[in-house]
């Protein structure tokens, strides 16, 4: 089935394809200038940290409903061995096997393609089973730091957690930026919170995957005009799920990516930024969001931090 009209219209109100030039593989987080940066900076007041990031357990939000992106599985394959003879020193290593979507991540622009297509109007058969993505993978993210901005959907509209069949929309992210008293610019990193994360914490990794409330197909015209410059959530889909256009799958997902070149984030544990942001009064923030760098991956593990 072919994506429909409505869709292809978004699509050309939003796409920044040749935007930085034909060779750019960065998309929007070209947006995050020196200068936005030392904005960025100027925001710290106390130094207060607050990760955002999901353990890396066997027990993770993964519940089966996305094929292939397993939960970490950690093993030890040295404990305490003294490789170097007895009396030595010893040590202690551990591996891991996991989906890199798994946890708390960012999506690299090629983790979605359409139309045969990802950014920048690349062909999506450039990625392979043996090199993955050739281009804009995650590795080309070498360093994320910008100013974050928390617009705490839930808390504006006086819930805990948004219903799982809550899309939301441009007007819920203006109230948001009303509530928190912010306003989004160019070069921001935009966090989103639902509340659904609440349910993963609570144990119930089913009810947090399915139903899910997420990003309109509407939104992504709003972090265009802002010119945002990369966006994530705490949830499992990051836009609402199951879609609110019949047969609709994943379109916030294809205009993000592929055609805005906007990096976004899933399963963001945003629940202790929003008592902190609450109990500060500001909704701005340092935020260091560097992805890890694995070459040719369309998506990997990140452990981010906000500084207040």
């Amino acid at each position: 089935m072919s994506l429909p009209a409505e869709f292809h219209e978004i699509a050309k109100r939003v796409n920044n394809w040749g935007r930085w030039g034909e060779a750019d593989e960065l998309g929007t987080l070209n947006l995050i200038t020196d200068a936005v940066v030392r904005e960025a900076v100027a925001t710290v007041r106390t130094g207060r940290r607050i990760p955002l990031a999901l353990p890396l357990r066997q027990d993770g939000v993964q519940s089966g409903l996305i094929p292939g992106r397993v939960n970490p599985l950690h093993t030890m394959v040295q404990i305490n061995q003294e490789i170097f003879g007895p009396g030595t020193v010893a040590t202690s290593d551990d591996a891991v096997t996991m989906g890199l979507q798994a946890a708390t991540h960012w999506d690299a622009l090629p983790h979605v393609s359409h139309s045969g297509k990802i950014y920048n109007g690349r062909p999506a058969d450039t990625i392979t089973a043996h090199g993955g993505a050739r281009f804009s993978s995650i590795a080309a993210v070498a360093h994320l730091v910008s100013r974050g901005v928390l617009l705490d959907v839930a808390r504006a509209r006086g819930v805990d957690r948004l219903p799982g069949d809550h899309a939301v929309t441009p007007e819920d992210l203006a109230a948001a930026e009303e509530f928190g008293g912010v306003r989004v610019r160019a070069g921001d990193i935009v966090l989103v919170r639902t509340g659904q994360m609440r349910l993963a914490l609570d144990g119930d990794r089913d009810a947090y995957g399915y139903p899910s409330p997420g990003l309109s197909v509407r939104t992504p015209e709003w972090f265009h005009a802002r010119d945002v410059a990369a966006v994530a959530n705490d949830t499992l889909t990051f836009e609402i799920f199951p879609p609110e256009i019949a047969d609709l799958w994943l379109p916030v997902h294809a205009l993000h990516l592929v055609e805005m070149g906007l990096l976004q984030g899933q399963n963001w544990n945003l629940e202790a930024l929003s008592t902190a942001c609450a109990e500060e009064g500001r909704y701005a923030f340092l935020l260091t969001a560097t992805p890890e760098p694995f070459a040719g991956a369309t998506g990997a593990p990140v452990a981010p931090a906000a500084i207040l």
